[in-house]
């Protein structure tokens, strides 16, 4: 059974919208000005036909309004201002122009649109003055209500766009930012622990090659170990940028269920990681497990790169409305590394960043016994009974 969504019609967009609405206007207009081709004539037929090619052109015009809505209602407004000076009927061809000016308004330009009432209204008012006795002074006053409306409706409708348009730039930009930081945290941790295990397999080598053969040897399957798992991870963070229709990403995302993927490669950097849980850690939304899952795997990253540390303590204590992820380490600071010459990370920035985006905070900085200690606060949503269970 087909879905409401598929089942409902779509309306024409682009040039087929456009199409469709010059189309629409002739045949309103056209049905209008019936009277001028049946019934007793009132002008030469001539004059009849030259007045219906003014029709077509100005209805016409508005199929290019939405590419020169300026010009398009130029062309409409001058086509009505000529029909209505030469043809012997008086039919509703001002709809042309009214549409017209919508639609300029609503493309943002809305100083030509009153530019081109204006001179619409003068014109009226002089064929007014001048003896006209089709429009008086209240069917005047009555266009430039109509006018002032649709230029009104145009500009409101102009300003909706823009407000969509800026909210899903912003949107886009939240992506980009938070794609940037699930890059960072993927190939900084793993990159660093490559670093690490392949420094010290070097060294070991460097040495006493057969001595520490097999020492290196385990440094370098940590190191493939490694590398294996920031490729996976990064397949499954890019996965969000795949076209429609290409296959979807079938790793799970990460969270505190794989802590124990990073203590394992900690350990084998030479770290020792003890985990304490207290409370109720289990299970947590989604959001909320991935950031802890990252805070702790940046922390860890900056322990093993710049601590000097030969063991982290990782707390997690949760009450059912929050999550508290401490990670302290026993380091005694970064050591002096003359080369390196790149700017400083933007860890601790990351990592806060992602608390606050989930209303939290987090502290970063040493720790009263020694070391250096990163503490954060998450606010965990209630999970609903029609939340699916994790794995």
């Amino acid at each position: 059974m087909p879905s409401p969504a598929r089942s409902r019609p779509r309306l024409p967009r682009g040039r087929a919208a456009d199409a469709a609405l010059a189309s629409g206007l002739f045949l309103v207009v056209g049905l209008g000005t019936l009277r001028s081709l049946i019934g007793a004539r009132e002008e030469p037929w001539a004059v009849t036909a030259a007045n219906w090619v003014l029709i077509a052109v100005a209805c016409g015009a508005l199929y290019f309004s939405s590419r020169r809505p300026v010009a398009a209602a130029s062309v409409a407004a001058l086509a009505t201002a000529v029909y209505y000076v030469t043809s012997a009927y008086d039919g509703p061809l001002l709809l042309a122009v009214v549409v017209a000016l919508f639609l300029v308004a609503a493309a943002g330009r809305l100083h030509a649109a009153v530019v081109i009432a204006a001179l619409c209204l003068i014109g009226t008012a002089l064929g007014t003055i001048r003896g006209n006795g089709d429009v008086n002074q209240v069917a005047l006053f009555m266009l430039t209500g109509w006018f002032v409306a649709m230029i009104t409706l145009g500009g409101l409708r102009h300003s909706h766009l823009a407000r969509a348009r800026e909210t899903e730039e912003r949107a886009a930009t939240q992506e980009r930012l938070r794609i940037a930081r699930e890059l960072h945290d993927v190939v900084g941790h793993h990159l660093s622990l490559i670093n690490v295990q392949s420094t010290a397999a070097l060294r070991r080598l460097t040495k006493d090659p057969a001595a520490g053969a097999d020492q290196a040897t385990e440094a370098l399957g940590a190191v493939k170990d490694a590398s294996r798992e920031a490729l996976r991870e990064l397949r499954a963070t890019l996965g969000v940028l795949r076209e429609a229709g290409e296959a979807a990403p079938t790793a799970p995302a990460p969270g505190l269920g794989r802590l124990g993927e990073l203590t394992d490669a900690a350990g084998a950097a030479g770290l020792a990681v003890t985990v304490h849980r207290t409370g109720d850690t289990a299970p947590l939304p989604v959001e909320a497990d991935l950031a802890a899952y990252r805070i702790v795997q940046e922390s860890l990253t900056n322990v093993a790169r710049h601590a000097r540390a030969t063991r982290a303590d990782i707390h997690l204590d949760g009450d059912g409305g929050r999550l508290t992820v401490t990670v302290t380490d026993d380091g005694r600071g970064p050591a002096p590394d003359p080369a390196r010459t790149g700017p400083p990370g933007s860890g601790i920035t990351g990592m806060r960043e992602r608390a606050r985006a989930l209303g939290g905070d987090l502290t970063a900085g040493p720790a009263p016994g020694g070391g250096f200690s990163v503490r954060a606060t998450l606010p965990l949503a209630r999970t609903t009974a029609t939340e699916e269970p994790r794995r």
